[in-house]
């Protein structure tokens, strides 16, 4: 839609066309209630977006879903996104060769390469095991009301070496939660852990994006209008660039943090900077839909993924896509960093790559430092709303569930006004 067809009012404007965004419009549409959405870029997803580069689809930074996540199997079609899932567990690099450090419970034959491998002790590795059994069988509500501290402090009073903290959870979980120094919260820390014991890592087949590309294809009756960047809003309307306002009986800021504390003056959100550099290439570097884990700890890249492994969508046909992650880094020449990191594994081969894209992601996630406390209020009074992973985890997750209990609230209050 262009601008000339943009409204003078609306029961509700929605700010943001990311999953939470899109999980608002869905939900309200549930409820029966009217809404306008709002996009300030080219097109729906945020930070779920993917791109299409010379028959290659390059995620907007490497990501990845957790088929645990409850939130998606309420608001998405599961089979049609016909998931492509990672092996458990990851192959660990270090001094030249890769390690399976799988999942035996779910993966037996990865048992004998997982208790030999060279990231700590066997008591480390019974640790991981005891930990595993515990956070599986804990009620998720109980693991984010439970005692806080970062997440290496944690490690550290369970007992785990440094050894096992360098080589397995500082590229692990630091790259999940863009955060290699591990400050993050224990509480997300239990809740990544749980999440990974009792699902798939996977991916869509044609990519991330179509998450997000589905959710706004379901919705039937709201009006979405790109290119639609929004200046400011107050109780009961919000002003576009252009000068354009539009009354509205609710507001809902479903934006990444930064921009949702300009708009609504609430207080700032720290960000988790990310990068990523996409290279392709005609031959893997290693075999199997593994995450690759850098084992020795020096970084910048702490997971690397071939992407076309996972699902061969993702690049053309005799064509490997080849993603590097650099958590918590956005700037520099990440392009050459990456390079002479992989080189340093898999040799002078890298340097026939081809450079397809780099993504510096300087808001990726929220910070999550302790104390943490998520579920945060969606509603700030007089009809002003704020969602998105920021009022609630750093995940696809937090952001779908923040979306359906923000809808939930503004239906309540469009009923009120009526």
């Amino acid at each position: 839609m262009t601008a000339e067809t943009l409204p003078s009012s609306a029961d509700v404007v929605i700010v943001g066309a990311g999953l939470a965004g899109l999980t608002v419009a869905r939900v309200l549409e549930q409820h029966g209630i009217s809404a306008v959405l709002l996009e300030a870029s080219d097109g729906v997803g945020g930070r779920v977006r993917s791109d299409e580069v010379d028959g290659f689809i390059l995620d907007r930074g490497f990501q990845v879903m957790l088929t645990a996540y409850p939130e998606i199997h309420r608001h998405l079609d599961i089979p049609a996104l016909d998931f492509r899932a990672f092996e458990p567990g990851a192959l660990v690099w270090r001094e030249g060769k890769g390690t399976v450090v799988g999942d035996p419970f779910r993966r037996p034959m990865t048992l004998k390469s997982t208790t030999f491998a060279p990231i700590g002790t066997w008591a480390d590795k019974a640790r991981i095991a005891l930990l595993r059994a515990k956070v599986k069988s804990a009620d998720p509500q109980a693991l984010l009301r439970g005692d806080d501290v970062d997440t290496l402090t944690a490690l550290r009073a369970s007992g785990f070496s440094s050894t096992m903290i360098d080589r397995f959870f500082r590229p692990l979980v630091g790259g999940i939660q863009l955060d290699p120094q591990l400050r993050s919260s224990r509480r997300m820390f239990d809740i990544i852990f749980r999440t990974l014991a009792t699902g798939d890592s996977v991916v869509p087949a044609k990519g991330m994006g179509e998450i997000t590309q589905q959710l706004a294809a379901s919705l039937r009756t709201t009006p979405l209008f790109l290119n639609t960047p929004v200046a400011s809003t107050t109780p009961g309307s919000v002003t576009l660039s252009n000068g354009h306002t539009i009354v509205a009986k609710a507001v809902v800021v479903a934006t990444e943090g930064p921009i949702a504390s300009q708009l609504l003056g609430i207080p700032a959100v720290g960000s988790r900077s990310a990068g990523c550099v996409y290279f392709a290439a005609p031959t893997a570097p290693i075999d199997g839909a593994y995450v690759v884990l850098d084992g020795e700890g020096k970084g910048p890249v702490y997971n690397v993924a071939v992407m076309s492994h996972v699902s061969p969508f993702y690049a053309p046909h005799g064509q490997h896509l080849i993603a590097a992650a650099l958590p918590g880094l956005a700037d520099g020449d990440l392009e050459a960093a990456a390079r002479r990191q992989l080189r340093s594994w898999w040799g002078p081969t890298v340097d026939s790559w081809r450079h397809l894209r780099t993504y510096r992601i300087p808001h990726g996630q929220p910070n999550q430092d302790p104390p943490f406390n998520p579920r945060q209020r969606v509603s700030l009074g007089d009809g002003l709303f704020v969602c998105g992973d920021h009022r609630d985890t750093g995940s696809i997750q937090g952001a779908m569930f923040s979306g359906r209990r923000c809808a939930e609230e503004v239906s309540e209050w469009v009923r009120l006004q009526s």
